[in-house]
């Protein structure tokens, strides 16, 4: 029999509408009734392509003794976290204070004033040596509720009056030395055998890149962009990325790279697509364009929705298994590839009888001492392998589509149509900037949505990452087409931010002023899985105080600034792609106006550069809304009726030039 949440339109919550627990979704309606009926909340936060989220749902909430528990004794409430990211951050930081780590599905329990006494993640039926059973759970706290319920109050207004306490700032300030320190920690936690950053479990962390790429670019430095490229080309060899249909993998469970939690997210590979652009921009490297542009057409096949915008990702499970749908086997290989061809892919990416993951195998280079150099027929392999495994098994993909992942992946879109002048990445960030313009709401910034279902779907109120990524996104789509509306359309979202999320004393919330209250506003400083939101304004602001030359926005950039490196003082490298807005200031920025009818060849060139202190803006003769947007261009002319060049470096502005007399260089 159904429950509440067959209504709901989030695709984790339809996952759970047939489960015999009397689920609720997050609304006012649950905590009355556990306020009426005098019962704790049972809190369950996961997300549609969560791998242990489906293993906890198969053993514990299909069964019918656990739901008899929970409709007993509690109040239970689904959420989805990437529908209500406000309510996981809350819970989240719960977890984390309690147990040192956090994760999903995150198992919270409350009481009827949202106040939290118990938070873990994954947990058992049944107890396992150490670990902790969910009916054995329930049915303690089942009983003290009813014994001595005064200790749960207490313990859950003790953990709430430690969440919401201010977390004191250190004495960081935006300086050479903040920037030098957050590179050495990142330098101490490097994989020198195997790239990326500390050990198993390992991330991508693909803001951390960028940070890195741009800073070794800025300064010179090569050991930095080294560490860089070789997390880059290990990644790529290793079974986290998709060999077969491209695409990352959310996480690696080894140091190797080679056994990844199968899911794939679309802010993953929005980031590392644009991180593998940006390298093969500073260097072109074949291998980096190739990774980039199939991880680009990954998200082109299998996320993008019919009518716009992108889904949020697909399934680590397939037929209740979990890598299924990735997994081979060398008889699988001589069926499609014939025995000649499937031996040849076999032996190249290291698919054996014995196998690599449960008895199989995931394709992977790690083994392969010639992965630079393989022969043009692998590529057709691949592509019959991925036809085959689309029609072995099939994923289960969350389609949402949420504002701020379609904003990174505008990024990447754009940047990738620019750099590689393809035309076909070109229409779809378009397509993808008309999506967040119109749909999403990001003309009309007071209206904007974090999440986006189909036209009969809800709506939800658009978080801090959302306008920060938008807006990013936007200003990437402006220096593919040089659309002064583009300008105009991020400066309002930041408008929005200023005006809605910031907090007194520095800094910004995840939630508006106008947003349910919480127990606790959230307010994220350190990067996470994605960049924060705190760090993507402090990259906006930069941006837009370069662009614009207003003082407003300079003044704004350096206080987000001076406070993102107070927060970030003991460890810097947790903000790492906030930092980027520091780079700036240590190493002289360039700013080039370009006052032209059509674009001059001289203007591609100097874009094409990987140039991370480069900002351009374009003014063209019947352009009336640049000035608006940037009031120093107003007086800028075209000298001589040709395409004229007015360039800054580091803040000094020399004459304007036309095609013909000089280069920028």
């Amino acid at each position: 029999m159904a429950n509440r949440l067959e209504k709901e339109r989030s695709p984790y919550l339809l996952q759970h509408a047939d489960n015999p627990v009397d689920w609720y979704p997050w609304c006012p309606e649950a905590f009355a009734r556990a306020r009426a009926e005098d019962k704790p909340v049972f809190l369950s936060i996961g997300y549609a392509t969560c791998h242990w989220c489906h293993v906890m749902a198969r053993e514990s909430f299909a069964d019918e003794k656990v739901a008899q528990i929970l409709n007993r004794h509690f109040i239970s409430i689904k959420v989805d976290r990437e529908e209500r990211p406000d309510v996981d951050a809350v819970y989240m930081d719960v977890c984390t204070a309690l147990n040192g780590s956090g994760g999903w599905p995150l198992t919270v329990i409350l009481t009827p004033e949202q106040q939290p006494f118990f938070a873990g993640t994954y947990l058992p039926r049944e107890s396992r040596g150490q670990a902790l059973g969910l009916i054995p759970l329930l049915t303690a706290v089942a009983v003290k509720w009813e014994t001595d319920r005064q200790s749960l109050l207490l313990a859950g207004q003790e953990i709430t009056r430690h969440i919401r306490a201010a977390q004191p700032l250190g004495q960081g300030q935006p300086d050479g030395e903040l920037l030098r320190r957050a590179v050495e920690q990142l330098r101490a936690s490097y994989d020198r055998d195997y790239g990326g950053f500390g050990t198993a479990p390992k991330f991508p962390a693909a803001h951390t890149l960028l940070f890195l790429l741009r800073y070794a670019a800025l300064a010179e430095d090569k050991p930095v962009r080294a560490m860089v490229e070789h997390t880059l080309q290990q990644m790529y060899r290793g079974g986290i990325f998709d060999h077969i249909g491209g695409g990352f993998a959310r996480y690696s469970t080894d140091r190797e790279w080679l056994a990844p939690h199968f899911e794939k997210t679309l802010y993953d590979n929005a980031l590392l697509a644009l991180a593998y652009t940006e390298a093969w921009q500073a260097g072109h490297l074949a291998l980096y364009r190739e990774v980039a542009e199939a991880t680009l057409d990954y998200c082109l096949r299998e996320l993008a929705a019919e009518d716009g915008g992108f889904y949020s990702g697909q399934d680590a499970d397939s037929d209740g298994q979990e890598g299924k749908y990735y997994l081979f086997s060398p008889d699988e290989l001589d069926a499609v590839l014939g025995p000649e061809q499937g031996r040849h892919f076999c032996e190249c990416y290291d698919i054996t009888p014995e196998g690599n993951f449960h008895g199989r195998s995931i394709p992977n280079l790690l083994l392969n001492p010639r992965w630079q150099l393989l022969p043009e027929g692998y590529a057709n392999m691949r592509e019959r392998l991925r036809e085959y495994r689309c029609g072995r098994a099939s994923l289960g993909t969350d389609r949402k589509r949420l504002t701020g992942w379609n904003g990174l992946l505008l990024m990447a879109l754009a940047r990738a149509a620019r750099v590689f002048a393809d035309p076909r990445y070109a229409h779809q960030a378009r397509e993808l900037g008309r999506f967040l313009l119109e749909t999403a709401g990001a003309a009309q910034p007071e209206a904007l949505q974090a999440v986006c279902y189909q036209a009969d779907g809800p709506v939800l109120p658009a978080q801090l990452d959302d306008y920060a990524f938008c807006a990013l996104g936007l200003l990437e789509l402006y220096a593919l087409d040089y659309d002064s509306n583009l300008l105009l359309h991020a400066e309002a979202l930041a408008e929005q931010i200023l005006q809605h999320f910031a907090d007194e004393d520095g800094g910004f919330f995840r939630t508006s002023d106008t947003a349910e209250a919480l127990i606790k506003r959230p307010k994220e400083q350190f990067d996470g899985a994605l960049p924060s939101g705190n760090s993507a304004v402090a990259v906006l602001l930069d941006q837009l105080a370069r662009l614009s030359g207003k003082e407003r926005w300079r003044q704004a950039a350096q206080q987000q600034l001076e406070q993102l490196c107070r927060s970030a003082d003991r460890y810097p490298a947790g903000s790492a792609f906030g930092l980027i807005a520091l780079l700036p200031l240590l190493y002289p920025s360039r700013e080039l106006v370009c006052v032209c009818r059509e674009l001059p060849a001289l203007l591609h060139s100097v874009t094409q550069r990987y140039a991370p202190e480069l900002s351009v803006l374009v003014k063209r003769p019947e352009d009336r809304k640049l000035a608006a947007f940037a009031p120093f261009t107003e007086g800028m002319v075209m000298q001589g009726g040709k395409a004229s060049f007015y360039p800054c470096v580091g803040g000094v502005c020399s004459l304007p030039f036309t095609e013909e007399l000089q280069d920028f260089s």
